[in-house]
């Protein structure tokens, strides 16, 4: 059976027909994106910006952990604001003293010596100053910020239309074509008609605004609005300086430069009518005396002063020299999305009895758009792509499979690969970091940024499991097929990790340990840190990872390393419960049922390694679901779920996970994931988790496992995950 593919996708288009603060679509390239409300623009920011809960603490300048217990779902206690934001745009403020790295730093005694590590940084609440002490590795892990580029927006001259409430657009309709990428929105404002239809370059970073109505002969326009950067400084950070320059390039071009500190870019406004500055040279509107106008938006970065980050690898063509009409850009990207669609895999739920395979199918569809517009860029995304900040706008190494590893498992792994640059930029830092502390090999950090600098964090300095994961999505990439030419070029990638996976274990008794300080996947077990020993997932993850680090390099015609080899056969294996499920980690309080279920992650989202029982898995699995505070939990752990069991060849409570009745699990109209009222108001691993949980069903029902009854489950296009062995036990479920 061949899919529709086109009726498949078009069939979810999100629509937005009344103003809500969640209610926003983005279109973008992976690179550069921008997300726009109900006008088809950027018009309403301070309908949609975000509203703290104060009774949340605040880590990295923004917030971080609940204080207290989430209320059930409402979407009305959620915003999502209007951003632009590319992979290139940062900045770093000005304090009153220079700051060192070394006052963020703690030493820790091991067995091989002192280790330091950057976690003199604390969780405070908002408003409340930050003691001395913990400045330096506040400061570092606030800076770099990712910049608010601007704003493209409905404009209009003092005597035009009011733009002040969005609740004055009426008979609305704004849809979001995800088989073109384009937003085509039509509304009522003033009771006149107006038409606006926005689109994004798939590969330069520009932007392309068809506006029509009759309003434009009495003042309605687009503009470009140079919003200042979010007010987040800490107590000891200057104001920003920030300055705009305009120049006049010919007839209907003009250039925009920005400079935000020691950060530059320009942008270029092409119009098919005329410009006019205002508001001090911090916005610009473009209108006409025609029915119809055209705006381009197009914008680079400018080297200001020398960076201390690794080059930047765009994976823009030259946009001098490329087509800039609106029709040009619209065409490229329905061009692109088109292929985008028609190529990978594919996967429908059409004829299922259950009422909920549309949901699932609604957001399987627009998980694609999302994780490409957010994710597919020259870096790692951050939680919430490039629609708006958290933790600064830093990515999070640990989140990077759960971001991205779908694209390889979905056929298109070519998106993943953008982000490959990075890691061989950040090879340099990454092994300073492991020499630093005495190990060999690279060291990832868990929070970083461009610079691939280690933000200071009390928890994520400590964590390990995103150690090996450029190695499994390597591996992935390989199994979708890759040449002998990529293994060499990414085997650098791979020995460096594994050196130090390999260094970073110690031998107790004749087996291979993860000693402390460390705080597993699940990071409940802060407090334990200096204790916390062999967590069952990690134990697992890092035998596998060493054994795929050796089969590279058969593959390349290399020797084996027998260093690589004796730890992966020699990692302890994980401790089971005397209920006979597996344990967090190995060391006291040894299970707490909050956070991430990460134990499950041993069998599901690894493939049989041959460590773990899967009678045992499944208890585990069963104990989860039953006794889990699903309050705590986020929205990449019912993934884990499922793909646990689908591992297990339990098609039915894979789909059950997915569609678990939790706070946290659940997507709005366009798609999106909200975790934190406030805060985490979207939160894109959860959607590049349930992809990747899908091509775990679709493996085990193409391994014989059958669907549950009221399911049908077509699928085409995807590949075989690394080691990808479907479990057959006579392991049931239990309620």
């Amino acid at each position: 059976m061949t899919l529709d593919r086109r009726q498949l996708v078009r069939r979810y288009n999100p629509v937005l027909t009344a103003p809500h603060p969640t209610d926003v679509l983005t279109v973008g390239n992976g690179d550069i994106a921008m997300t726009v409300d109900l006008s088809g623009l950027q018009t309403f920011p301070e309908f949609h910006e975000l509203r703290p809960d104060p009774r949340r603490v605040v880590d990295d300048g923004e917030a971080g952990l609940p204080a207290h217990l989430p209320r059930p779902f409402d979407r009305d206690d959620h915003q999502i604001p209007l951003r632009t934001q590319s992979t290139w745009g940062w900045y770093r403020t000005r304090t009153e003293r220079a700051f060192l790295a070394h006052e963020a730093t703690t030493s820790y005694e091991t067995p091989r010596g002192r280790v330091t590590y950057l976690d003199r940084k604390r969780l405070h609440r908002a408003g409340d100053p930050i003691p001395d002490e913990f400045a330096a590795g506040s400061w570092f892990a606030f800076n770099p910020r990712r910049m608010h580029l601007g704003r493209l927006a409905l404009g209009a001259t003092p005597d035009g239309p009011r733009l002040d409430d969005p609740h004055r657009l009426t008979d609305a309709r704004t849809e979001l074509d995800l088989w073109t990428g384009t937003v085509h929105a039509t509304y009522r404002l003033d009771g006149v008609p107006v038409a606006v239809t926005t689109v994004a370059h798939p590969v330069i970073h520009r932007f392309a605004v068809r506006l029509r109505s009759p309003l434009l002969a009495r003042g309605l326009g687009v503009a470009w609005c140079f919003d200042p950067q979010p007010d987040d400084l800490a107590p000891f950070e200057l104001p920003l300086d920030e300055h705009v320059g305009w120049t006049q390039l010919s007839p209907g071009r003009w250039e925009a430069h920005r400079f935000v500190e020691s950060s530059a870019y320009s942008v270029e406004i092409e119009t098919t009518g005329h410009l006019s500055r205002y508001d001090g040279g911090g916005r610009a509107l473009v209108t006409t005396d025609q029915p119809e106008l055209d705006v381009v938006v197009t914008l680079r970065p400018k080297e200001r002063a020398a960076s201390p980050t690794p080059a930047y690898r765009p994976s823009s063509a030259d946009a001098d020299v490329t087509a800039s009409d609106f029709a040009s850009v619209q065409e490229t990207s329905a061009r692109w999305w088109e292929n985008h669609w028609l190529g990978g895999a594919a996967v429908s739920f059409e004829g299922s009895a259950d009422e909920r395979a549309e949901e699932l199918e609604r957001r399987v569809v627009l998980s694609q758009y999302l994780t490409a517009v957010n994710g597919a860029g020259a870096t790692p995304p951050a939680e919430t792509g490039l629609t708006y900040n958290t933790w600064t706008g830093k990515f999070h190494l640990e989140m990077h499979w759960w971001h991205a590893a779908h694209f390889a498992l979905w056929g298109r792994g070519e998106l993943l690969e953008r982000s490959l640059g990075w890691y061989h930029d950040a090879l340099a830092a990454a092994r300073a970091t492991a020499k630093r502390q005495g190990y060999r090999g690279a060291r990832w950090p868990k929070q970083t940024d461009n610079s691939a600098r280690e933000s200071p964090s009390h928890i994520g300095v400590f964590l390990i499991w995103q150690q090996p994961h450029v190695i499994h999505l390597l591996e992935l990439l390989h199994e979708e097929g890759r040449s002998t030419e990529f293994l060499r070029e990414h085997y650098p990638l791979v020995e460096a990790t594994a050196d130090f996976m390999a260094d970073f274990v110690e031998e107790r008794d004749g087996a291979f340990t993860l000693p402390p300080p460390l705080i597993p996947a699940q990071e409940s077990y802060l407090a334990d840190r200096l204790t916390n020993t062999d967590p069952t997932f990690e134990l697992v993850y890092w035998s596998w990872a060493l054994d795929v680090a050796n089969a590279w390099r058969r593959r390349l015609g290399l020797p084996l390393r027998d260093d690589w080899e004796r730890v992966a056969r020699g990692m302890r294996r994980p401790l089971v419960l005397p209920d006979g499920t597996y344990a967090a980690l190995a060391t006291p309080p040894y299970l707490v049922r909050r956070d991430h279920p990460s134990m499950l992650m041993a069998l599901g989202w690894l493939p049989d390694t041959g460590i773990v029982d899967p009678d045992v898995m499944g208890a585990t699995l069963d104990a989860v679901w039953n006794h889990w505070d699903f309050h705590t939990s986020w929205g990449w752990d019912y993934p884990v779920m499922a793909m646990t069991a689908a591992r297990l060849g339990d098609v039915g409570r894979a789909l059950d996970a997915l569609l678990f009745p939790s706070p946290k699990n659940q997507f709005l109209t366009n798609g999106h994931n909200p975790q934190m009222p406030g805060f985490l108001t979207l939160y894109l691993p959860a959607n590049g988790g349930l992809l990747a949980a899908v091509a775990h069903i679709a493996a085990a029902v193409e391994g014989g496992a059958k669907p549950p009854e009221g399911w049908t489950i077509a699928a085409e296009g995807f590949g075989r995950q690394p080691g990808d062995r479907l479990i057959r036990t006579t392991w049931t479920a239990r309620s």
